[in-house]
């Protein structure tokens, strides 16, 4: 797909898959409402796969790329393990900086395994979590997974993905100091861990909730927020939140991308995805992290 053909997708059919993936739609409804903005039935077969994940779109690094090592790990979570995907690169010599990248409302998948391995390229030793670990881990299908998600105990699940900040802290082949990034749901948590672990010395928000004034109170790192242009479930609550980091003197940069809506980042759905933006942010990401992350920062 080219770079702007979403861009032809309507609007209200961007804001109704937001609304089946975000909340609880069942999925024949969903599409009940998908036939009517997109003109049918047969109209709704060529738009699904648009809006719907397809991880081989959004792989752009090899499971198996040689410049990396990569492999599934437990660490102790809140009450039982935690299964992770960790990447690294592979002729690592001496202790990097860590970096938590925690998925969005639907568990661990291959987008964000993917985007692990992009930190690890980056220079980082790379931990994803799966904060479904305590009900058996996330599920292929995304109905199902986001179901599970919102079944499951929220602050659970959080505890879980934010212990694994000491986690990698800990490990012999990182040098203690971690940047967390996360999406959507993530995105909140990466922020919610430099409100709670003292290791986190940068986090990055990619369109996700703000903290609350009690989190603010405890932020002890600079943040980077990206959002998206048009995203007003998100957005709403970004001149408040942007009060209260002035308020507590909290080092932040917020960027805003025009023209995108909510996910523009994740590539594994192509009506979402903004090639340019995504590129943008994880470029400013990364320049984040090297500011923050060195031993000499």
């Amino acid at each position: 797909m080219s770079a702007n053909q979403h861009k032809d997708i309507k609007p209200e059919a961007l804001e109704l898959y937001n609304e089946y993936i975000h909340g609880e739609l069942p999925r024949r409804s969903f599409l009940k409402r998908l036939a009517s903005i997109a003109g049918g039935t047969a109209a709704v077969s060529t738009l699904l796969p648009l809006l719907e994940p397809n991880y081989a779109w959004g792989r752009q690094l090899p499971e198996d790329d040689p410049r990396l090592k990569t492999a599934y790990v437990e660490y102790p979570g809140k009450d039982g393990p935690v299964r992770a995907y960790l990447a690294q690169p592979a002729e690592q010599e001496s202790p990097l900086p860590g970096v938590l990248v925690i998925h969005e409302n639907r568990g661990l998948n291959a987008h964000i395994e993917d985007v692990a391995r992009r930190a690890a390229l980056a220079g980082y030793v790379a931990l994803a979590p799966d904060g479904l670990s305590y009900v058996g881990g996330a599920l292929q299908d995304q109905e199902a997974s986001r179901d599970l998600f919102a079944q499951s105990n929220r602050d659970r699940i959080t505890d879980d993905v934010i212990a694994g900040v000491p986690y990698l802290a800990g490990r012999d082949d990182c040098t203690g100091r971690i940047g967390s990034v996360g999406f959507c749901y993530g995105g909140g948590v990466a922020m919610q861990c430099a409100a709670r672990e003292s290791a986190i010395k940068a986090a990055v928000c990619f369109y996700g909730s703000a903290l609350t004034a009690e989190e603010v109170m405890h932020v002890k790192a600079p943040l980077m927020m990206n959002y998206a242009g048009n995203d007003p479930r998100v957005n709403q609550g970004i001149t408040a939140f942007r009060a209260l980091l002035d308020e507590h003197s909290i080092p932040y940069s917020l960027n805003m991308y025009p023209g995108t809506g909510h996910g523009f980042h994740n590539d594994s759905s192509a009506a979402r995805y903004d090639p340019e933006a995504s590129a943008l942010a994880w470029k400013r990401t990364l320049a984040f992290f090297a500011t923050y992350l060195p031993d000499n920062a």
